[in-house]
């Protein structure tokens, strides 16, 4: 069991785990999670870490299909500037390792924000704290147990 998994079940949060046999040379682990499982990508969140300006680390959750805005994730967060976090930075601050890091269930507690697409959604996929593992949960689960603000971090055309 994974620190995400005993946070939800701690939490009393209803939650499906689906497992895929993990490919260490696929290329995007949530495109992998997603065409492993037969999921629509605009379902299946990654978990991604970005440093503020002020030094802060923030966590952001967008679909897989997608790719992080700065400029909006700064906005939101009320700061001048973002960056992506260094992996290695992620994996201690989190717990988890690439491709595993679920937005439950970390170290630390960072503030979290999730694209705003969420929301017109009944469930969306985060993993699960382990490569190969994914978490189907409803969206307000991020507001309850994250305290997660629900805002636009991606550009759609």
């Amino acid at each position: 069991m994974t620190p995400a998994i005993a946070e939800l079940e701690d939490a009393g949060f209803e939650y499906e785990l689906l497992h895929y046999d993990h490919d260490p040379s696929a290329g995007s682990y949530g495109g992998e999670a997603a065409s492993k499982l037969g999921l629509n990508e605009e379902s299946v969140f990654k978990t991604l870490m970005s440093e503020l300006n002020t030094g802060e680390f923030v966590v952001c959750l967008i679909p897989v299909s997608a790719s992080l805005n700065l400029k909006a994730l700064a906005k939101a967060a009320g700061v001048k500037k973002a960056c992506m976090a260094n992996g290695k930075v992620a994996e201690r601050r989190t717990g988890y390792v690439l491709g595993g890091i679920s937005p439950f269930g970390q170290r630390r507690y960072h503030r979290t924000f999730v694209e705003k697409i969420a929301l017109s959604m009944n469930s969306i996929y985060v993993s699960a704290g382990k490569r190969g593992q994914e978490i189907r949960i409803v969206p307000n689960a991020f507001s309850v147990l994250l305290d997660a603000s629900f805002v636009t971090l991606t550009n759609y055309d």
